[in-house]
């Protein structure tokens, strides 16, 4: 195969991964990280990102897929227990002041 012709394989590869992925300039500001809530928000979103790359193996999305997964399981429980912490200080707050009558 002559140089030519490589490089007109090397010009439309380049052409087709241009239009599957076109270059995006993000204009917000980083999201910011500050309850459990905002970590699985941003996991759900690198989760979607990783898995619709058509230019990654089926093994490094797996591997990665697997990480995020173990990542927003811990951000899950910590929601979880926010919720719970923040129930029952409510309850607390409702029940009269033991010694006081």
């Amino acid at each position: 195969m002559n140089l030519r012709a490589r490089l007109g394989h090397v010009r439309t590869a380049v052409a087709c991964r241009g239009e599957l992925l076109p270059a995006t300039v993000n204009r917000n500001p980083p999201a910011r990280l500050r309850t459990p809530a905002d970590i699985l928000n941003l996991l759900e979103q690198v989760t979607a990102a990783v898995q619709s790359d058509p230019f990654t193996s089926t093994t490094n999305k797996a591997r990665a897929v697997g990480h995020l997964a173990a990542v927003a399981l811990k951000a899950i429980e910590a929601n979880n227990l926010v919720a719970r912490v923040e129930l029952l200080e409510a309850i607390l707050k409702k029940r009269p002041a033991e010694g006081t009558s």
